[in-house]
């Protein structure tokens, strides 16, 4: 992916103004939401390092090996609960888009975070198969 081109987790940024400056160390999320839209683009565009390192060591699987069948396109943010500067837990609910070669689907979850020596990490989430 280009510098450049849109952020794939759909604010208005570019991907390096954006979660690229994430994925590559130079900064750390504020918020339970942009490390959740941070950990969505790094799926999208490959860097599933960032994904691991953002992934509570209690819950994070060993193996993150990516579907190469499934690509990524397109991220709303349903619903946010705590999460903020100054909170230490937070919940970020989400309808992540995707393209597959049976067809397009929507992944939503109800995503659990929080702070861990200061950063914000992905503890779990529940699915919800229902709604879609």
């Amino acid at each position: 992916m280009s510098l450049q081109q849109r952020c794939p987790c759909g604010s208005a940024a570019t991907y390096d103004g954006c979660c690229g400056r994430l994925h590559r160390g130079a900064a750390v999320a504020g918020t339970a939401e942009e490390l959740m839209r941070s950990r969505y683009s790094a799926y999208a565009v490959g860097h599933l390092g960032h994904v691991f390192r953002t992934w509570h060591p209690r819950t994070r699987p060993e193996d993150l090996t990516p579907d190469p069948a499934l690509t990524w396109t397109g991220l709303e943010v349903l619903a946010t609960t705590g999460g903020g500067p100054d909170d230490e837990t937070g919940t970020v609910e989400f309808a992540a888009s995707y393209e597959t070669p049976a067809g397009p689907g929507v992944l939503r979850e109800r995503s659990r975070f929080e702070r861990r020596a200061g950063r914000w990490v992905y503890v779990d989430g529940d699915l919800d198969p229902s709604r879609g």
